[in-house]
């Protein structure tokens, strides 16, 4: 998983990080250390065709950066420990500081809260039986609404949602959405991938830079998995840059950012916004996988809920600059504009960051307000305070269902997942295997959806930055359901059976709670 290899890859770089320092020549006697900052920009090469080459076939452009890919990947990785380490605590010291402590508490408490569920609370609740499914009216939206207001600290505003299912329904409109901005395209991504795809967009961007402003937010360690990781369906001709954000930057107007990661944590949204009046975001970065290869979702949402994710983009756009904190303050207080007689229904903007987790809140609260149904797709399923909700609210009688990937791109979540599927069923939770694999995050609390860039696991519910969205909407609900879960349900297969555990599986589920 792309998504959750940063922390290996994480650990591994400060074990070459002296290699890497010499190997690389980013210092050497007599540099000075901004040194390690500094792009190294190689002569172009005229691009190579080839009659089987998707990047070829998609792109306008023939030309291409060429440097070591794995000498990139040293250089970038010991930029982000230096930045981490040696800038953050400078530029960015509320951020450092506060990633510091909320990973400290969190760990702490969450292994202590961990512990009392497995030990004391599940075989406490696996005692009492399992009752049918009830017949009962669902929560009272109104009231709920009004609780999500405490809960968040904060009121919905006004929007309107459009699914966007799997890679061609996305990219395509996506690239429309690119050539019909007129003023600004602002994307806000953790991997911009250095792949197929990823040439492709870099490259509509690159022209349209010409014509508007763009500029282009990619978090450090996805930056880092983009240069060194590729989808195994990438065809074997493709010569890809050492560097999607350098190649971006080359000949053209575009501006990217590169995000720090205090204390590695990271910042896992994805929204694109066009001229401060359209958005999509959900769970697709820009990459092959999610255009080919994956089962994932975006929404394309408009009205005045953009100005929302507009401020949200313009806060740590400013972060990620010089003045980093001090800056972020300035636009913070600058708020954004609220508008009330735009068309559209309630829809509410729910984040995730260290010490304010939104989301984590809101769906244990939607869990255990929950009266008839709960439904669920995600790929990487490890919280184990989540999982003893949903076990509570199936012993109330709620139709809890959870779709889960069949596959999955990470070896420790794959195994993690399938002791998290023996607990479920062993608590009458309906589990669905779906075909391959299935990256999209939503879930339905009898009339409530709540979906966007969060996974159910550690990082996306309490530490890394998370942006979903949640409506009431009953007609917007209702096309969640028939263009997602039902079909989702009707594809995929209902686990009837406990999975055979070994030794592994325990020490996933350790690395799953406590890292993943």
């Amino acid at each position: 998983m792309k998504d959750q290899i940063r922390i290996i890859l994480s650990v591994a770089l400060l074990l070459v990080l002296p290699f890497t320092l010499t190997a690389c020549g980013t210092l050497k006697p007599g540099m000075g250390a901004t040194s390690l900052m500094e792009t190294q920009i190689q002569p172009e090469i005229q691009f190579e065709s080839s009659n089987q080459s998707q990047y070829e076939k998609h792109t306008n452009s023939n030309k291409i950066l060429t440097v070591s890919r794995p000498g990139t990947f040293l250089v970038q990785g010991a930029t982000v420990l230096v930045e981490t380490t040696l800038i953050d605590p400078i530029i960015r010291p509320f951020s450092f500081t506060k990633a510091y402590y909320g990973l400290a508490i969190k760990s702490v408490g969450g292994f202590l809260h961990r512990s009392a569920i497995n030990r004391v609370q599940f075989p406490t609740l696996e005692l009492k039986p399992i009752p049918p499914v009830a017949d009962v009216p669902a929560m009272d939206l109104e009231t709920w609404e009004r609780e999500l207001d405490e809960i968040t600290g904060s009121k919905s505003t006004l929007g309107k949602i459009k699914f966007l299912i799997d890679g061609e329904e996305y990219f395509s409109r996506l690239a429309d959405a690119f050539d019909e901005a007129e003023n600004t395209i602002d994307i806000r991504t953790y991997i911009f991938d250095n792949d197929d795809v990823g040439l492709e967009f870099a490259n509509i961007l690159k022209q349209k830079s010409q014509q508007v402003e763009i500029k282009i937010l990619v978090d450090g360690l996805g930056d880092l998995v983009a240069t060194h990781i590729d989808s195994e369906s990438m065809p074997n001709d493709i010569k890809l840059p050492s560097s999607i954000t350098d190649y971006l930057k080359h000949e053209s107007k575009v501006r990217v950012r590169i995000q720090s990661n205090p204390w590695f944590t990271g910042d896992h949204v994805k929204t694109t916004i066009i001229d401060d009046k359209l958005a999509f975001l959900g769970g697709m970065n820009i990459g092959r996988e999610y255009r080919y290869d994956w089962h994932d979702m975006m929404m394309e949402v408009s009205g005045p809920v953009v100005g929302k994710l507009q401020y949200e983009f313009d806060k740590t756009w400013a972060k990620s600059g010089v003045l980093g904190d001090f800056a972020m303050a300035a636009r913070a207080l600058r708020g954004y504009k609220r508008e009330s007689d735009s068309p559209g229904y309630p829809v509410r903007v729910i984040s995730t960051s260290i010490q304010n987790s939104e989301i984590n809140r809101t769906q244990i609260a939607a869990i255990r307000r929950a009266r008839n149904r709960i439904y669920i797709q995600n790929a990487y399923f490890s919280d184990d305070i989540i999982l003893y909700e949903l076990a509570k609210a199936r012993r109330r009688g709620v139709d809890v269902r959870v779709i889960v990937s069949s596959g999955n791109d990470n070896a420790a979540m794959k195994l993690s997942n399938e002791s998290t599927i023996n607990t479920m069923l062993k608590n009458g939770i309906r589990v669905y295997s779906y075909p391959g694999m299935t990256h999209l995050k939503a879930a339905v609390y009898d009339g409530w959806a709540c979906l966007g860039s969060a996974n159910f696991d550690k990082i996306s519910l309490h530490i890394n930055q998370e942006i979903n969205i949640g409506t009431s909407h009953p007609e917007t609900v209702q096309r969640l359901l028939d263009r997602v879960f039902i079909p989702d349900f009707a594809m995929s297969t209902e686990l009837k059976n406990p999975i055979p555990l070994r030794w592994t599986h325990r020490i996933a589920e350790v690395i799953a709670d406590e890292i993943l």
